[in-house]
């Protein structure tokens, strides 16, 4: 193996953590309150955050997501996101990586069972990995006392 083969293996290692440490940051933003300004800037300015059909919508520009996260912690008021099962594509400056979600949470003072998958794109800018599209599709959002086999998509 020369040193460039080397030099490559290593910088794509490097780039993995970082994805992973992006990742870490975001949920941590999220469970801490929905820290509008912290998840925005994890961002790049005409970045897109997508919730899926059910539930959340879809957010383009480092703005609209700021703006939408500012109403969110008045909605959930406890989460602790467990991301899990990365599996992450890097190319060059760009990667993608998919995820599984397990959160359990409080929506409306009311406890949920929430799972899904994340489908997330990113860009290397200034050597600093920044989510380009963030889409998480849910497999259930289901009251916990329900659990996700009677009820895994309440009428809201």
């Amino acid at each position: 193996m020369t040193n460039n083969e080397l030099a490559d293996k290593i910088q794509r290692l490097e780039d993995i953590e970082a994805i992973r440490n992006l990742k870490a940051r975001y949920c941590a933003f999220c469970d801490d309150g929905y820290d509008p300004d912290g998840i925005a800037s994890l961002f790049v300015e005409d970045g897109v955050w997508e919730g899926g059909v059910h539930v959340q919508g879809k957010y383009e520009g480092r703005e609209a997501i700021r703006s939408y996260f500012s109403k969110t912690s008045s909605r959930i008021t406890f989460a602790v996101h467990s991301v899990l099962n990365p599996i992450i594509e890097i190319n060059g400056n760009t990667a993608h990586a998919s995820w599984y979600l397990f959160q359990p949470c409080t929506e409306s003072g009311k406890a949920y069972w929430v799972s899904g998958v994340y489908q997330d794109d990113y860009v290397k800018v200034n050597d600093e990995w920044l989510f380009k599209h963030l889409k998480v599709t849910f497999n259930f959002w289901t009251p916990f006392e329900q659990g996700w086999v009677k009820e895994p998509f309440p009428i809201i």
